[in-house]
């Protein structure tokens, strides 16, 4: 059965004294949750301690934004499975478009490693797909994804995967890509999985305004929320938003 993942990506925002401010604020919000609801917060490394204390027992879940696919070895700023298991950490982001632009972060072979990675130490990961302003002008969204997933998850076991839809060009720019649009992404998506259920999350602008009507597609299973999931109240209507 496909899951209700809503997760939140602080991207490099939060020292840990506003981490746990937020979840002040944030936590009381979700005793209106509905329970089928999984409510994820991918925060900053340097967080991922203060949200593991404070959010056992909750109905939030922690995640991280990024896994290496070697479990040690010498990469200087980088970090592995056993670390984030070691913190409680229970999902982790891989192939974001932020990592693959200003990191250079590849989907040959980069991005299967990592997806592999995660799994190896029980952490679903978040596997990030989409694209570019001029691949949709193009007319090769379909090849783009098909090519991304075909690569991305070889030998994957899909029984532990989200997949987020993220149109690139809609990331941070305040334009979203219709809903509609979104729902058939997605639908075409899940048509080249071998697990129907693997929960496909949209991911791109999400907000207040919109939350109910991306929510109201089909084929979208949740949300990736970016900005929006900076601030307790505006990520707390997207977690209740109006089924």
């Amino acid at each position: 059965m496909r899951k209700i993942v809503i997760a939140g990506n602080w991207k490099m925002y939060k020292t840990q004294a506003e981490a746990l401010e937020f979840l002040q604020a944030f936590l009381p919000q979700l005793n209106q949750t509905p329970e089928e609801r999984e409510i994820v917060l991918c925060a900053p490394f340097t967080a991922l301690t203060v949200l593991s204390k404070n959010l056992h027992g909750s109905r939030a879940r922690v995640g991280a934004q990024n896994i290496h696919w070697e479990d040690f070895g010498a990469y200087t700023g980088a970090i592995s499975g056993p670390m984030l298991a070691e913190l409680g950490v229970r999902h982790v982001i891989v192939g974001h478009s932020e990592r693959r632009r200003y990191a250079w972060e590849t989907d040959d072979p980069i991005m299967n490693l990592r997806v592999k990675a995660a799994q190896r130490h029980g952490l679903t990961p978040i596997l990030c797909v989409g694209e570019t302003k001029a691949q949709r002008d193009a007319g090769k969204i379909e090849s783009h994804i098909l090519g991304q997933l075909k690569t991305d998850l070889a030998e994957v076991d899909q029984e532990n995967l989200i997949i987020a839809y993220e149109p690139i060009w809609a990331i941070g720019t305040g334009e979203t890509c219709p809903a509609d649009e979104a729902n058939r992404v997605i639908g075409l998506i899940r048509s080249l999985l071998t697990n129907a259920n693997v929960s496909i999350q949209y991911g791109g602008s999400v907000n207040p305004t919109n939350i109910d009507e991306i929510m109201a597609q089909p084929e979208i299973d949740g949300v990736l929320v970016g900005g929006a999931s900076l601030k307790a109240e505006s990520f707390a209507q997207i977690v209740n938003y109006q089924s």
